[in-house]
């Protein structure tokens, strides 16, 4: 059984980056790409997924902003480059991954 999951996150290359290590899990499906909250809301509303991987600082809304006002979420593992944010990052997540900088290629 595969977890149907979806990428948030406004920066190309960490979205490649994490597509990468995704592709080697055989138990992980994508779904879609997201760019910003608003367009995880928009594809949430027809697309069933297990897993989101969430960016916190992208345009429109924080990836925790997301979290604070939007209800019955399936399991989310926040990705961020900016390590600072760990502790505010656990509310209510299964893991935070902390992506390489942005200046750091994976």
């Amino acid at each position: 059984m595969s977890l149907k999951c979806v990428v948030v996150d406004d920066e190309p290359l960490a979205r490649d980056g994490l597509l990468q290590y995704i592709e080697v899990l055989d138990f992980l499906q994508v779904q879609g790409i997201c760019e910003n909250p608003l367009e995880l809301n928009k594809f949430l509303e027809t697309e069933p997924v297990d897993l989101i991987f969430l960016d916190i600082q992208m345009p429109f809304m924080s990836g925790l902003d997301f979290l604070k006002i939007k209800s019955d979420l399936p399991m989310v593992i926040i990705t961020t480059a900016f390590p600072n944010y760990a502790l505010e990052g656990f509310l209510d997540v299964v893991d935070y991954l902390v992506n390489p900088s942005p200046s750091t290629a994976f």
